[in-house]
């Protein structure tokens, strides 16, 4: 069996979505190779659920690691990428898309401008 690479996991970083079935985490390394993060387009526009779906997984970056820099880790690629070069930043100019202990931070005036909805105190689901 192969060894899977070294992962961490945010421990009480929601899961994902309540009634959507969209994922923010995953549960164990990819045994294929890791998901490169990249930017990816949104399609997402105020007011649909698609954006809803980004500014919740926002809102629980930034209620979990505020403006701090945090790890990748079991944070969901897709998720990542789709706020990836914009709302979420690389730290490092040597930043290492398949990687699990790549650094990243929210770009917060970029972040506030995109999803305000996710620096209140409280989402609704």
């Amino acid at each position: 069996m192969a060894t899977l690479p070294d992962m961490i996991k945010h421990r009480s970083f929601p899961s994902g979505m309540p009634g959507t079935g969209v994922q923010f985490t995953i549960r164990r390394a990819n045994p294929r190779g890791v998901t490169p993060i990249k930017a990816l387009p949104r399609r997402g526009r105020p007011g649909t659920a698609e954006h809803r779906i980004d500014a919740a997984f926002l809102h629980a970056l930034w209620h979990y690691f505020g403006p701090e820099p945090f790890e990748r880790g079991n944070l969901d690629a897709a998720r990542l990428s789709l706020l990836f070069g914009r709302e979420v930043v690389a730290v490092e100019k040597e930043f290492d898309p398949l990687s699990y202990e790549a650094m990243l931070v929210i770009d917060e005036r970029v972040a506030r401008k995109s999803f305000p909805e996710s620096f209140e105190d409280v989402f609704e689901v």
